[in-house]
């Protein structure tokens, strides 16, 4: 990620931006550096860039991502469409239309390939998987070429020929009167799809469309930190292109389960923890449990029920920056419900004994409301 600039900084736009300043700047920037317009040396990669920037920054979601975790983590497998075509985005008809009277189909449908369609799916993760990380297996149909054809989609090298409508350009000239006279326009050919070829006979195992569809099982590798609603993406594991396309992405979001005893709030976990009398008046130590193993905590004597500790980087790691956040206990008194005869005696020996004082707690307690 170290050659990717700031998708703010691609649009010209402040992270402050509004969804309709973010528009501008695309629109405008997509006309400027659009390949069938700007013949400077890396415009194709101008404009790719600039796709996937206002792909991920005109989607509140994607954006909310990019914004807490940048290219570091998870976000880092955003992206999208943008970088690896010119489709995919609903205003780029418009953008097409006022250069080529028409020419957004043309690019989109370049050579008569077709990319694959993204795939999303949802994964349900342990609360222990999301933290720490894990390998998870999803099965998904995957992209591969037509083993009969090769990807072509014909049924044999004699079955393709050029295209007699435009003679194998992929592109026919329409002619249109405006207001302004007569101009000239290219569109992607309507008999070919742009591929510039007809396929006499198509196919049998593919029915012309150059690939096959087989269902895969992938390995996905969780980053430690993942939380509900995060999602990573795939590369090329999305749905199968046509015609020797690339294959779509696969979006894999995330959906963590609750713990029976941990809490989660952002990078850090929370524990609830039970302390009797007799520990938290003498003091203990005794084993925590964390995501990681037990860890010693040594409460001190005189401590009060909901009283709060801190375990340095027991929490989780932030998928980003990598620091692990901490583990806060919280200790709460533990009253019995049935005690014991041996118990009940020294209660009542303990209650003698603040009898004997001036002002029993409770005393002290109503005085606060006395003026």
């Amino acid at each position: 990620m170290a050659n990717k600039r700031d998708y703010y900084e691609v649009l010209g736009v402040s992270k402050n931006a509004t969804d309709d300043e973010i528009k501008k700047a695309y629109r405008s920037l997509a006309k400027k550096y659009h390949p069938d317009v700007c013949k400077e040396p890396g415009a194709e990669e101008k404009f790719k860039e600039v796709n996937e920037a206002y792909e991920n920054l005109s989607d509140p979601q994607k954006r909310q991502m990019y914004d807490q975790y940048g290219f570091d983590g998870p976000q880092a497998n955003f992206g999208g469409a943008g970088g690896a075509g010119f489709g995919g985005f609903e205003d780029l008809g418009d953008i097409f239309a006022s250069f080529f009277g028409g020419g957004g189909a043309r690019q989109r449908s370049r050579g008569g390939v077709k990319r694959g369609d993204d795939i999303e799916r949802l994964m349900d993760l342990q609360f222990e998987e999301a933290v720490l990380g894990c390998k998870k297996t999803i099965s998904v149909d995957v992209a591969e070429p037509c083993t009969a054809c090769g990807g072509t989609g014909a049924y044999s090298k004699s079955d393709i020929v050029t295209c007699s409508k435009c003679q194998g350009s992929g592109y026919v000239t329409i002619e249109q009167r405006t207001i302004f006279g007569m101009t000239r326009s290219q569109t992607v050919c309507p008999k070919c799809g742009g591929r510039g070829q007809e396929i006499k006979k198509k196919c049998e195992k593919c029915n012309g469309k150059g690939s096959q569809v087989k269902n895969k099982n992938i390995e996905v590798t969780i980053p430690a930190g993942v939380d509900t609603g995060l999602q990573i993406r795939l590369e090329g594991k999305g749905g199968a292109g046509e015609l020797g396309g690339e294959p779509g992405d696969l979006y894999i979001r995330f959906r963590v389960k609750p713990h029976k005893v941990f809490k989660r709030d952002g990078d850090t976990i929370i524990l609830e923890a039970p302390l009797s009398f007799s520990d938290a008046v003498l003091g203990t130590s005794v084993a925590v449990p964390t995501i990681y193993g037990d860890v010693s905590l040594k409460i001190p004597a005189g401590t009060q029920s909901g009283t709060k500790f801190r375990l340095r980087e027991k929490g989780v790691q932030n998928v980003r920056t990598k620091r692990k956040g901490d583990q806060i206990v919280i200790v709460n008194l533990v009253t019995p419900t049935n005690p014991t005869p041996e118990e009940k005696k020294m209660f009542e020996q303990l209650k003698n004994i603040e009898v004997k004082e001036k002002k029993s707690v409770w005393d002290k307690f109503k005085a606060l409301f006395k003026k």
